[in-house]
This record gives structure tokens, C-alpha cells and sequence, in this order.
């Protein structure tokens, strides 16, 4: 799922238009202090693992805000802790119409896809392609070929079901 073009599916339309990410980003900090990486899988969770925005989007969104003073980083652990200002807030409230309606594009972008079903299943697809990736570069080429059939017959059994 990595690697999307930022606001961009490979099933559907784009997620956020052109300038958005910020005002979810402080949303988000609204409700706690949080760091980088905890953005990007709280927006992953979201999402149902669909889309995952990358720390290249996520780092330059949070320092351009820290710039504008609506954020501030503080170091906590070794992590940088990013909390929302007081201007932060303000701004966040005068844009309160353009967050709620970047809210309701995230839900009918989503769709079916925030079912606790369909997440779980977006999770084992993952597994599978992590265990795909983590073990398919040392596999002999009879161990590729098996599998590659298991693969196709599972994508051959989804394909009825979801014909159905």
C-alpha cells in the first residue's frame, strides 16, 4: 500500500485535494500531542490500511505548520512530539467548515471500507504480501511456482464470490 501518489487509490479517486492534508493533521492534533509516525498510522487505521500517507508528506505538512506557529515540536524520547497552539486551534476553528467537509469526503471515500470485516481483510492481504516479499527472494523456483498456483486459484475463488 505504500508508495500511492499522496491523496491518491489505485481503486478510486483522490482522497484529499490539493492542500487538505494540514487541516487533518491538526485535527488530529487537536485531541492529543502526537509524533510523525503516529500520524501516519492513525491516517492508515483510518483508512483500513487503503491509504497510508508517507512520512514525506507527514514531515514537511508538520513543519510547515510548526513554521506558520500552528503546531509546536518538542523532543520526548528521541521522537518529536508535535502539539497544536492556541493559533492552531483558532485557525482549525475558521476553517471548521472546510475540516468537516474533508471529514465527509474521507467517509464516502471510504465507503464499506471502515467495516471492521473488510479491514481485517485488507490486513491479511498485507500479511500475505509481507510474508510473500520476506521469504520469496530466498525461495527455490519450485517454491515460487507453488505458490504463484496457490495465489492464482485464491484470486480465481475471490473472483466468484465477489461475481456472486
Amino acid at each position: 500500500m505504500h508508495g500511492h501518489r499522496f491523496g491518491h487509490s489505485p481503486w478510486q479517486g483522490r482522497i484529499f485535494r490539493k492542500g487538505d492534508f494540514k487541516y487533518m493533521i491538526l485535527d488530529m492534533l487537536k485531541e492529543r500531542p502526537r509524533y510523525g509516525y503516529e500520524i501516519i498510522r492513525e491516517l492508515e487505521d483510518k483508512f483500513g490500511g487503503l491509504y497510508v500517507p508517507s512520512a514525506g508528506i507527514v514531515y514537511p505538512t508538520l513543519q510547515y505548520l510548526e513554521e506558520l506557529g500552528y503546531v509546536t515540536g518538542a523532543e520526548k524520547d528521541g521522537k518529536k512530539v508535535y502539539t497544536v497552539t492556541d493559533e492552531g486551534r483558532k485557525f482549525l476553528e475558521e476553517q471548521k467548515e472546510t475540516v468537516d467537509g474533508i471529514h465527509d469526503s474521507m467517509k464516502s471515500w471510504c465507503g464499506a471500507h471502515s467495516r471492521d470485516e473488510f479491514h481485517e481483510l485488507m490486513h491479511g492481504m498485507g500479511r500475505l504480501g509481507k510474508l510473500c516479499f520476506s521469504n520469496g527472494r530466498a525461495a527455490t523456483p519450485e517454491q515460487v511456482k507453488l505458490v504463484r498456483k496457490v495465489i492464482d486459484n485464491a484470486y480465481e475463488e475471490i473472483d466468484k464470490i465477489f461475481k456472486k
